[in-house]
């Protein structure tokens, strides 16, 4: 992990959302330094599910050596972030650092998507991180390295991430438009720029929300708080960029990830390079929100369906009659399928040698990704009538391996949803 070296210390760092997961890791890291810390957060009662309030994240922060002011802050409310923003100043002198944390998240298209969403999810995201910094800024400005960070994706324009969730996406891009805007504003004074995580970040609303076994597919927000620091140490000329977690800490000499694992061995085999650029939805990989809670089935070996009969026999069939040289081509990977449930047993789809090939038992040579489900929802997924990427994040579905590949099975799922 990132060691901390005392260049926050006497520094306010003033975070929205602080009063659980990423911006409470954010907060406590700032706090080892002996920051000043405003909790700015709605939670002010305990949450009957989630834990944690900015009174009980106001103590860890001082007990982690920094000093901490807790406030009732809804980013919608413009005076309440304005009294906030006082108590800062009067309690601490100023603002140095602003970290745009706070966020809502509903995950449905533009028919099933209400108008009280929309208007949270822009309020939250957009308006909220728009104007709380506006508000901040007066006082960023006096600072010696000031700083905004807003928790928010790299701006990639390919329609994928706007089909399923236009509102959302909209509201989540708004945060990054913020930061091309105003890093450029005031370029030579403030430094903006945005974070966002390479692989699933667990938190506590996401193990309510999607499963507890979830989370042993994740990294703990501690490489969140750590690639954070990274840019906050950093001079006000590091401006305008767009960071990824695991990348800035390279920069900074960390090799081994494994450390940041819930459950080591997991994420830092499964290769997500080929999207690193682009808007990884929090939904696949928080991680994070709007999910059924579900148990994920561990992998095991299993017992080859020796019969080869039944409805997912009928489901290869479809599959071996769609499978081409182009195919295999674009996709170049090899899959297992761990089967639970009623038609239990191991089948496997070769998108990776000559003319490709899909059967019973194990694959010809070894599989680049394995993935473990009921078979009651492999015949969903494949007929169209579960997304890979709910799958994913209910539990229905464990990946271990190149995720790559895995999104690339998707365009396979969408020819044999044609064909059934």
């Amino acid at each position: 992990m990132l060691h901390n070296t005392g260049k926050l210390a006497g520094c306010t760092v003033f975070i929205t959302g602080a009063s659980r997961g990423i911006g409470k890791a954010i907060a406590l890291k700032a706090a080892r330094d002996g920051a000043n810390v405003v909790v700015a957060a709605k939670t002010a009662d305990p949450h009957p599910k989630l834990p944690g309030t900015i009174y009980t994240a106001a103590a860890e922060i001082e007990a982690a050596g920094g000093k901490a002011l807790p406030c009732i802050v809804d980013v919608r409310d413009e005076k309440q972030i304005n009294e906030a923003v006082e108590q800062a100043v009067e309690k601490f002198g100023g603002i140095d650092i602003l970290v745009n944390n706070a966020s809502a998240i509903n995950l449905t298209g533009t028919l099933e998507t209400p108008m009280k969403k929309v208007d949270l999810m822009l309020g939250i995201n957009l308006r909220g991180t728009y104007l709380t910094s506006k508000l901040c800024i007066p006082h960023l400005l006096k600072s010696k390295n000031p700083h905004i960070l807003n928790l928010s994706p790299p701006l990639n324009l390919n329609p994928i991430w706007f089909k399923n969730h236009t509102a959302y996406t909209i509201a989540k891009y708004g945060m990054s438009m913020c930061v091309l805007g105003m890093a450029e504003e005031f370029k030579g004074s403030i430094a903006v720029n945005a974070l966002w995580p390479k692989t699933a970040i667990q938190t506590a609303a996401m193990d309510m929300l999607g499963g507890s076994g979830i989370g042993k597919q994740c990294r703990k927000v501690e490489i969140m708080a750590d690639a954070a620091y990274a840019i906050l140490k950093k001079p006000t000329s590091f401006t305008g960029q767009f960071v990824i977690d695991e990348d800035i800490l390279k920069t900074e000499g960390i090799k081994e990830f494994d450390v940041y694992a819930v459950e080591p061995g997991w994420l830092c085999s499964i290769n997500i390079s080929c999207i690193t650029s682009t808007f990884r939805p929090i939904w696949f990989f928080l991680l994070i929100d709007s999910l059924s809670s579900g148990a994920t089935p561990a992998f095991k070996s299993g017992k080859a369906d020796s019969a080869a009969t039944g409805p997912i026999s009928d489901m290869f069939n479809i599959i071996r009659g769609i499978l081409s040289p182009d195919i295999v081509k674009t996709t170049q990977g090899v899959y297992r399928f761990d089967l639970s449930g009623e038609h239990a047993g191991v089948w496997y789809i070769d998108l990776k040698n000559d003319a490709g090939s899909a059967g019973s038992g194990d694959p010809p040579v070894k599989a680049d990704v394995v993935m473990a489900l009921d078979s009651a929802d492999f015949i969903k997924m494949f007929g169209g009538k579960l997304k890979p990427t709910m799958a994913f994040m209910s539990g229905k579905l464990k990946i271990k391996g190149d995720m790559g590949l895995a999104i690339k099975l998707e365009k396979m799922m969408a020819m044999m949803k044609s064909k059934l």
